[in-house]
């Protein structure tokens, strides 16, 4: 089963300017209009039937509010059988920090 690695924001902005890397802010539309460090937003309730969205790239990058969805959302895309290969990288702490 595949892993995913924790990251910091500046890794994760980095990480994002490469082609072949998205950031998936799991977060609620209206929190993702709110205030986002760009991306694409994919609530955690839809990551599921979402998951064909984010077959073109290799680096997956999931990131919510304080840590605690994008968790629980890398750990289900490192199980989807479709992502053995890609890399997952979870933003510690959330996009808290952003707002400060």
């Amino acid at each position: 089963m595949n892993t995913y690695q924790d990251i910091s924001l500046q890794e994760a902005e980095a990480m994002a300017a490469q082609p072949e890397a998205i950031i998936v802010d799991v977060r609620e539309p209206w929190e993702f209009e709110e205030f986002s460090i760009g991306g694409t937003n994919i609530p955690l309730a839809d990551i599921r039937e979402r998951r064909t969205e984010l077959l073109p790239y290799q680096t997956l990058i999931v990131v919510c509010t304080n840590g605690t969805r994008s968790r629980v959302a890398a750990k289900d895309y490192c199980r989807a059988e479709a992502f053995q290969e890609k890399q997952i990288f979870h933003l510690k702490g959330g996009i808290l920090e952003v707002e400060d």
